[in-house]
């Protein structure tokens, strides 16, 4: 008897450790390839299956183009078909190639009304065929993105959000991370010619790790991030605003 006792009691145990687990244990990444920002992350990359927010820090046709560049060269790293829903067709398709995601893979979904992107998103996630959808939408409340989430979840795609203008407050939602990309100055040169571009990439909030933002170069052709080569030696990790976190 005591033997029996003992042993619900381990299996009691197991199952209150087994509670404690972060949310998404277990479940398969996408790295960035970039040893700082892989090893901040929760299992070491993007959580696949979910859904993940970028923020337009402009207008689409300015600085706010980085957030769907930042997208691509997501999408660049992952394989199979992607759905891209948008109010109106305003993304340069050469520009998203030139970071690794060719025009071929991508299917557009342009939508009548912004308020059609979110739905057309959760469409599309329930579609197993998918690698990942995007969605460009002013607003991203609880609801929707808890509708997205449960979608992304059941079909194991990843599910980005890009939020459009940049005017619009950050709203709390179930997405597990919330990004920032701005242009930042690139590197001097000794003798005059061309360096790659540099961004700030800031990640504002995640579960289960701080805000933080890194300097990083701009995508190559295959979607690649990189550290730059004069900052590799040293940390340029920083804590990123709290009051964009949300």
């Amino acid at each position: 008897m005591r033997q029996a006792e003992r042993e619900r009691q381990l299996a009691a145990l197991r199952e209150r450790i087994g509670g404690l687990a972060p949310e998404g244990a277990g479940r398969p990444v996408l790295p960035f390839g970039v040893a700082p920002l892989d090893a901040h992350l929760p299992g070491g990359g993007l959580r696949l299956g979910a859904v993940h927010e970028v923020l337009a820090a402009g207008p689409v046709d300015g600085e706010g183009a980085l957030a769907a560049l930042f997208v691509a060269a997501i999408l660049a790293r992952l394989t199979g078909p992607v759905l891209w829903c948008l109010p109106g067709r305003d993304l340069f398709a050469p520009g998203l190639a030139a970071v690794g995601l060719h025009p071929d893979r991508v299917l557009y979904a342009e939508t009548r009304r912004e308020t059609e992107v979110l739905p057309t998103m959760e469409e599309g996630l329930r579609h197993r065929g998918l690698a990942a959808v995007v969605g460009e939408a002013a607003r991203f409340g609880l609801t929707p993105s808890r509708r997205l989430q449960l979608a992304a979840e059941g079909s194991g795609s990843l599910a980005l959000v890009i939020r459009r203008r940049s005017a619009a407050v950050p709203e709390p939602n179930a997405a597990a991370t919330r990004w920032g990309v701005t242009a930042a100055p690139s590197a001097a040169l000794p003798v005059p010619g061309l360096s790659r571009a540099r961004w700030t990439v800031a990640l504002l909030r995640a579960r289960g790790a701080e805000p933080r933002t890194w300097l990083l170069e701009a995508p190559d052709a295959k979607g690649r991030l990189r550290v730059p080569a004069d900052l590799a030696d040293r940390s340029v990790a920083a804590p990123a605003r709290r009051e964009a976190a949300g």
